[in-house]
């Protein structure tokens, strides 16, 4: 018996609509990355992209549990010396919702190509509207 193969033709691509209101950050985030990785459907295939489009509103409304907040720390380094910048979960949640979210999901998909391709189906938003009308996105609830 041959192994079953998707080709990108047989493929049918969705869009999701996430609302991030009071969803706990990881729950979120392990949720997008299955819609993302294509693992809720039967022809998921590891090493191909078979996942759909994710659209994830009130980004800023998003919660950390415990003292995540203050305790956690983003880092990112500008690659030269001395370029280490320092940020709190909290002032990324207030400053810079949309990056938060997308960090939290990149941080679950796999760290190579098919990743990095992966992340480019994901949109953001920190507010409620979105212009994807278009690609009539089917809401989708994630546990609280």
């Amino acid at each position: 018996m041959k192994t079953y193969l998707p080709s990108p033709e047989s493929l049918k691509r969705k869009w999701h609509l996430v609302d991030a209101d009071g969803v706990v950050l990881g729950r979120l985030a392990t949720r997008v990355a299955t819609l993302l990785r294509g693992k809720h459907k039967p022809e998921f295939t590891p090493h191909i992209d078979t996942g759909d489009g994710v659209i994830v509103i009130n980004a800023a409304k998003v919660r950390l549990t415990g003292r995540k907040a203050q305790r956690d720390f983003v880092y990112r380094h500008s690659g030269y010396a001395g370029g280490l910048k320092t940020f709190s979960l909290g002032d990324m949640l207030k400053n810079k919702p949309e990056e938060l979210v997308s960090d939290a999901v990149r941080g679950m998909l796999p760290k190579n190509s098919l990743g990095r391709t992966l992340i480019k189906h994901l949109r953001v938003y920190r507010g409620a509207e979105h212009p994807h009308f278009a690609q009539k996105p089917e809401k989708l609830e994630v546990g609280r």
